[in-house]
């Protein structure tokens, strides 16, 4: 089981590198690292189980995070119902290989920023990334399939993609005015 302190330290150097192709069929370590970080979603975003584990949540992770160079990631987002309940998976996905194929011009940020489960201090500020994206990608099994994406999802599957390659969501930040968007970004 994945657990924070399986998380590499944002300073670590594997976060800056280009994340390596994995082949398939997957070896047995690569399917069983993929699935171990699906379940640290999951048990990250179950209250019992993340108080437990002192786990933080989240609704992405990326190898590179726990210290494996692999084109590898998995989200894990919930739909909510109008009370604010759980209701099941929205995006329940393990992401092998990833391509950004196109994207928009229009951008979009989250009203609070973003985080990271490798980075363990708040970075304020707006993180601008395309609106929509289109991804080709690869599931455990090999078969490949080629989503399109928008707001939120867009947000996140570029979030972990730029973590195989060495980016990190700050650095999208202006340094110089966080909080500060062009025209052409709309905040959700």
């Amino acid at each position: 089981m994945i657990t924070m302190k399986d998380f590499v330290p944002e300073k670590d150097p594997i976060l800056r590198e280009h994340a390596q192709e994995v082949s398939f069929p997957l070896s047995k370590e690569d399917y069983e690292l993929a699935t171990k970080m699906r379940d640290f979603l999951i048990n990250s975003q179950d209250e019992a189980m993340a108080e437990k584990y002192q786990l933080r949540p989240g609704v992405g992770v990326a190898a590179p995070q726990i210290g494996q160079s692999k084109q590898i990631f998995a989200i894990y987002i919930m739909d909510y119902d109008e009370e604010g309940n759980p209701t099941e998976p929205k995006v329940d996905q393990i992401v092998i290989n990833p391509k950004l194929i196109s994207h928009s011009i229009e951008e979009v940020a989250l009203k609070d920023g973003e985080g990271c489960l490798s980075v363990r201090r708040a970075v304020p500020g707006y993180v601008p990334r395309p609106k929509r994206a289109k991804i080709k990608f690869y599931d455990l099994e090999g078969k490949e399939h080629v989503v399109k994406l928008r707001n939120y999802e867009a947000i996140v599957f570029q979030h972990e993609l730029d973590h195989l390659k060495g980016i990190m969501f700050y650095d999208h930040i202006n340094p110089d005015a966080p909080w500060t968007h062009a025209e052409n970004v709309t905040i959700i």
